[in-house]
Protein backbone atom coordinates (compact mmCIF):
# COMPACT_ATOMS: atom_id res chain seq x y z
CA UNK A 1 0.00 0.00 0.00
CA UNK A 2 1.35 3.45 -0.92
CA UNK A 3 2.08 5.74 1.99
CA UNK A 4 -0.13 8.77 2.57
CA UNK A 5 1.88 11.84 1.54
CA UNK A 6 -0.14 13.90 4.02
CA UNK A 7 1.03 11.85 6.98
CA UNK A 8 3.21 13.72 9.49
CA UNK A 9 6.89 12.83 9.13
CA UNK A 10 8.40 15.36 11.54
CA UNK A 11 6.52 16.93 14.42
CA UNK A 12 3.16 17.83 12.88
CA UNK A 13 4.51 18.42 9.37
CA UNK A 14 3.87 16.28 6.31
CA UNK A 15 6.64 16.10 3.73
CA UNK A 16 5.47 18.98 1.55
CA UNK A 17 4.87 21.32 4.48
CA UNK A 18 8.20 20.46 6.08
CA UNK A 19 9.97 21.16 2.80
CA UNK A 20 8.22 24.54 2.63
CA UNK A 21 9.29 25.34 6.21
CA UNK A 22 12.94 24.89 5.24
CA UNK A 23 12.74 26.55 1.81
CA UNK A 24 14.32 29.85 2.83
CA UNK A 25 14.28 31.30 -0.68
CA UNK A 26 10.52 30.86 -0.94
CA UNK A 27 9.96 32.60 2.41
CA UNK A 28 10.50 36.04 0.83
CA UNK A 29 8.81 37.78 -2.09
CA UNK A 30 12.00 37.78 -4.17
CA UNK A 31 15.18 35.97 -3.23
CA UNK A 32 16.96 37.62 -6.16
CA UNK A 33 16.13 41.07 -4.82
CA UNK A 34 17.23 40.14 -1.31
CA UNK A 35 20.52 38.71 -2.50
CA UNK A 36 21.14 41.68 -4.78
CA UNK A 37 21.31 43.80 -1.63
CA UNK A 38 24.07 41.55 -0.28
CA UNK A 39 26.02 41.96 -3.51
CA UNK A 40 25.62 45.73 -3.86
CA UNK A 41 26.45 46.58 -0.24
CA UNK A 42 29.39 44.17 -0.29
CA UNK A 43 30.80 45.80 -3.43
CA UNK A 44 30.63 49.21 -1.73
CA UNK A 45 32.36 47.86 1.37
CA UNK A 46 35.20 46.37 -0.65
CA UNK A 47 35.74 49.74 -2.31
CA UNK A 48 35.52 51.83 0.85
CA UNK A 49 37.33 49.72 3.48
CA UNK A 50 40.91 48.53 3.70
CA UNK A 51 41.03 44.81 2.92
CA UNK A 52 43.72 42.14 3.08
CA UNK A 53 42.28 39.73 0.52
CA UNK A 54 42.49 36.01 -0.15
CA UNK A 55 44.53 34.86 2.83
CA UNK A 56 44.84 31.06 2.75
CA UNK A 57 43.74 29.85 6.18
CA UNK A 58 43.68 26.12 5.44
CA UNK A 59 46.45 24.53 3.41
CA UNK A 60 44.54 21.26 2.99
CA UNK A 61 41.66 22.85 1.08
CA UNK A 62 43.30 26.07 -0.08
CA UNK A 63 40.30 28.04 1.20
CA UNK A 64 40.69 31.73 1.92
CA UNK A 65 39.42 34.61 4.00
CA UNK A 66 39.57 38.40 3.85
CA UNK A 67 40.60 40.62 6.76
CA UNK A 68 39.27 44.14 7.20
CA UNK A 69 41.79 45.41 9.77
CA UNK A 70 41.26 47.80 12.65
CA UNK A 71 43.48 49.44 15.25
CA UNK A 72 46.13 47.28 16.97
CA UNK A 73 44.62 45.32 19.84
CA UNK A 74 41.12 45.40 18.38
CA UNK A 75 38.82 42.42 18.86
CA UNK A 76 38.22 40.31 15.76
CA UNK A 77 34.84 39.25 14.35
CA UNK A 78 34.80 36.25 11.99
CA UNK A 79 31.76 35.98 9.70
CA UNK A 80 30.69 32.60 8.29
CA UNK A 81 28.31 32.99 5.37
CA UNK A 82 25.04 31.17 4.79
CA UNK A 83 23.66 29.74 1.57
CA UNK A 84 22.55 26.30 2.81
CA UNK A 85 26.20 25.18 2.67
CA UNK A 86 26.06 25.14 -1.15
CA UNK A 87 26.07 28.82 -2.21
CA UNK A 88 27.43 32.31 -1.52
CA UNK A 89 30.95 33.55 -0.80
CA UNK A 90 33.05 35.96 1.21
CA UNK A 91 32.86 38.50 -1.61
CA UNK A 92 29.07 38.63 -1.36
CA UNK A 93 29.18 38.85 2.45
CA UNK A 94 31.42 41.88 2.96
CA UNK A 95 28.23 43.72 3.88
CA UNK A 96 28.73 42.58 7.49
CA UNK A 97 31.86 44.73 7.90
CA UNK A 98 30.63 48.31 8.58
CA UNK A 99 28.66 47.73 11.80
CA UNK A 100 31.24 45.73 13.76
CA UNK A 101 34.12 47.80 12.39
CA UNK A 102 32.44 51.03 13.51
CA UNK A 103 32.37 49.56 17.04
CA UNK A 104 36.08 48.79 17.05
CA UNK A 105 36.28 45.29 15.54
CA UNK A 106 38.57 44.02 12.86
CA UNK A 107 36.45 41.76 10.63
CA UNK A 108 37.29 38.53 8.82
CA UNK A 109 34.97 37.06 6.19
CA UNK A 110 35.68 33.48 5.11
CA UNK A 111 35.01 31.12 2.24
CA UNK A 112 34.56 27.38 2.62
CA UNK A 113 34.27 24.63 0.03
CA UNK A 114 30.61 24.35 -0.91
CA UNK A 115 28.43 21.24 -0.84
CA UNK A 116 28.15 18.80 -2.49
CA UNK A 117 31.82 19.13 -3.43
CA UNK A 118 32.58 19.11 0.30
CA UNK A 119 30.72 17.11 2.93
CA UNK A 120 29.19 18.82 5.94
CA UNK A 121 31.94 17.30 8.09
CA UNK A 122 34.58 18.88 5.87
CA UNK A 123 32.86 22.28 5.87
CA UNK A 124 32.81 22.19 9.68
CA UNK A 125 36.50 21.22 9.71
CA UNK A 126 37.36 24.15 7.48
CA UNK A 127 35.41 26.58 9.68
CA UNK A 128 37.27 25.34 12.75
CA UNK A 129 40.55 25.61 10.85
CA UNK A 130 39.76 29.28 10.17
CA UNK A 131 39.28 29.92 13.90
CA UNK A 132 42.55 28.14 14.68
CA UNK A 133 44.36 30.15 11.99
CA UNK A 134 43.11 33.46 13.34
CA UNK A 135 43.76 32.50 16.95
CA UNK A 136 47.37 31.58 16.12
CA UNK A 137 47.80 34.99 14.47
CA UNK A 138 45.87 37.05 16.99
CA UNK A 139 48.85 39.36 17.56
CA UNK A 140 48.65 40.23 13.87
CA UNK A 141 44.90 40.35 13.26
CA UNK A 142 43.31 41.19 16.60
CA UNK A 143 44.35 40.63 20.21
CA UNK A 144 41.19 41.92 21.86
CA UNK A 145 39.29 38.64 21.72
CA UNK A 146 37.48 36.64 19.04
CA UNK A 147 33.80 36.70 18.14
CA UNK A 148 32.21 34.54 15.46
CA UNK A 149 28.95 35.05 13.61
CA UNK A 150 26.89 33.56 10.82
CA UNK A 151 23.41 33.30 9.39
CA UNK A 152 21.34 30.25 8.38
CA UNK A 153 23.93 27.60 7.39
CA UNK A 154 26.46 30.03 8.85
CA UNK A 155 24.45 30.04 12.07
CA UNK A 156 24.72 26.25 12.11
CA UNK A 157 28.48 26.50 11.65
CA UNK A 158 28.67 29.00 14.52
CA UNK A 159 26.87 26.41 16.65
CA UNK A 160 29.48 23.82 15.68
CA UNK A 161 32.22 26.30 16.64
CA UNK A 162 30.59 26.70 20.06
CA UNK A 163 30.37 22.92 20.48
CA UNK A 164 32.62 21.14 22.91
CA UNK A 165 35.29 18.54 22.29
CA UNK A 166 37.06 19.73 19.14
CA UNK A 167 39.30 22.57 20.30
CA UNK A 168 42.29 20.55 21.49
CA UNK A 169 42.60 18.85 18.11
CA UNK A 170 43.11 22.30 16.56
CA UNK A 171 45.50 23.57 19.22
CA UNK A 172 42.90 25.91 20.72
CA UNK A 173 41.97 26.62 24.33
CA UNK A 174 38.34 26.00 25.22
CA UNK A 175 37.79 29.74 25.71
CA UNK A 176 39.16 30.84 22.33
CA UNK A 177 35.75 32.21 21.25
CA UNK A 178 34.34 34.96 23.45
CA UNK A 179 31.04 35.60 21.62
CA UNK A 180 28.98 33.63 19.13
CA UNK A 181 26.33 35.40 17.03
CA UNK A 182 23.96 32.81 15.53
CA UNK A 183 21.29 34.18 13.20
CA UNK A 184 18.52 31.89 11.92
CA UNK A 185 20.71 28.92 12.70
CA UNK A 186 19.99 25.30 11.76
CA UNK A 187 20.91 23.77 15.09
CA UNK A 188 19.08 20.46 14.68
CA UNK A 189 19.68 19.17 11.16
CA UNK A 190 17.52 16.05 11.56
CA UNK A 191 14.47 17.50 9.75
CA UNK A 192 16.59 18.47 6.74
CA UNK A 193 16.95 14.80 5.81
CA UNK A 194 13.31 14.83 4.65
CA UNK A 195 13.63 18.05 2.60
CA UNK A 196 15.16 19.21 -0.68
CA UNK A 197 18.31 20.19 1.27
CA UNK A 198 19.34 16.56 1.58
CA UNK A 199 19.96 16.45 -2.17
CA UNK A 200 23.33 18.11 -1.54
CA UNK A 201 23.96 17.08 2.07
CA UNK A 202 23.27 13.32 1.85
CA UNK A 203 22.59 12.99 5.56
CA UNK A 204 22.44 9.78 7.55
CA UNK A 205 21.81 9.17 11.26
CA UNK A 206 25.49 9.37 12.14
CA UNK A 207 26.04 12.64 10.26
CA UNK A 208 23.00 14.17 11.95
CA UNK A 209 24.31 13.12 15.36
CA UNK A 210 27.82 14.45 14.66
CA UNK A 211 26.76 17.73 13.14
CA UNK A 212 23.72 19.02 15.02
CA UNK A 213 24.90 21.80 17.36
CA UNK A 214 22.06 21.31 19.81
CA UNK A 215 23.47 17.83 20.53
CA UNK A 216 26.95 19.21 21.30
CA UNK A 217 26.43 22.00 23.81
CA UNK A 218 29.46 21.84 26.12
CA UNK A 219 29.18 21.25 29.85
CA UNK A 220 31.29 24.35 30.45
CA UNK A 221 31.70 27.40 28.23
CA UNK A 222 33.01 30.93 28.57
CA UNK A 223 31.29 31.96 25.33
CA UNK A 224 28.34 34.34 25.28
CA UNK A 225 25.69 33.30 22.76
CA UNK A 226 23.76 36.00 20.93
CA UNK A 227 20.90 34.32 19.07
CA UNK A 228 18.34 35.88 16.78
CA UNK A 229 15.88 34.98 14.05
CA UNK A 230 13.63 37.16 11.95
CA UNK A 231 10.03 37.46 13.04
CA UNK A 232 9.02 37.05 9.38
CA UNK A 233 10.75 33.67 9.05
CA UNK A 234 9.02 30.29 9.01
CA UNK A 235 7.93 28.63 12.22
CA UNK A 236 10.69 26.01 11.99
CA UNK A 237 13.48 28.56 11.66
CA UNK A 238 12.04 30.44 14.63
CA UNK A 239 11.79 27.20 16.65
CA UNK A 240 15.35 26.20 15.83
CA UNK A 241 16.74 29.42 17.30
CA UNK A 242 14.45 29.33 20.34
CA UNK A 243 15.30 25.70 21.15
CA UNK A 244 19.04 26.17 20.78
CA UNK A 245 19.17 29.35 22.85
CA UNK A 246 17.06 27.73 25.57
CA UNK A 247 19.30 24.66 25.66
CA UNK A 248 22.46 26.81 25.74
CA UNK A 249 21.23 28.87 28.69
CA UNK A 250 19.78 25.81 30.45
CA UNK A 251 23.33 24.42 30.49
CA UNK A 252 24.30 27.45 32.58
CA UNK A 253 25.99 29.43 29.81
CA UNK A 254 25.62 33.14 29.12
CA UNK A 255 23.20 33.96 26.34
CA UNK A 256 20.71 36.44 24.97
CA UNK A 257 17.94 36.20 22.40
CA UNK A 258 17.72 39.39 20.35
CA UNK A 259 14.27 40.19 19.00
CA UNK A 260 14.19 41.05 15.28
CA UNK A 261 10.41 40.98 14.64
CA UNK A 262 10.39 42.89 11.35
CA UNK A 263 13.19 40.99 9.63
CA UNK A 264 13.14 38.09 7.19
CA UNK A 265 15.62 35.26 6.63
CA UNK A 266 17.94 37.44 4.53
CA UNK A 267 17.72 41.04 5.68
CA UNK A 268 18.41 40.09 9.30
CA UNK A 269 22.11 39.70 8.49
CA UNK A 270 22.12 43.04 6.64
CA UNK A 271 21.53 44.71 10.00
CA UNK A 272 25.27 44.22 10.58
CA UNK A 273 25.92 46.78 7.84
CA UNK A 274 24.51 49.46 10.15
CA UNK A 275 26.64 50.81 13.02
CA UNK A 276 23.40 52.01 14.65
CA UNK A 277 21.50 48.79 13.99
CA UNK A 278 20.58 46.16 16.55
CA UNK A 279 23.27 43.52 16.09
CA UNK A 280 26.56 45.45 15.95
CA UNK A 281 25.94 47.27 19.27
CA UNK A 282 24.86 43.98 20.89
CA UNK A 283 28.03 42.32 19.63
CA UNK A 284 30.16 45.14 21.01
CA UNK A 285 28.41 45.02 24.38
CA UNK A 286 28.92 41.26 24.65
CA UNK A 287 32.63 41.79 23.93
CA UNK A 288 32.83 44.41 26.66
CA UNK A 289 33.18 47.37 24.29
CA UNK A 290 31.33 50.15 26.03
CA UNK A 291 31.94 53.04 23.65
CA UNK A 292 29.56 53.95 20.82
CA UNK A 293 30.33 53.74 17.10
CA UNK A 294 33.63 55.21 16.03
CA UNK A 295 33.73 57.89 13.34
Amino acid sequence: MASNTNEPIYRSFDRATLDCEYNARESVASFDAEYAKYVSVSAEVQQEHERIADIVYDEASGETLDIYPAEPGAPLFLWVHGGYWRASSKDDNAFVVPGPKAHGFAVAVMNYTLAPQASLDEIIRQTRAAVAFLHARRAQYGTGGLAVGGSSAGGHLVGMLLAGGWQADFGLPDDAIAVGLALSGLHDIAPLRATHVDAWLGLDDAAIARNSPIRHIPDRSATTLLASVGGLETSEFRRQTADYAAAWMAAGHRGEVIAMPRHNHFDIALDLARPDGVLAPALAKAMGICSGPKD
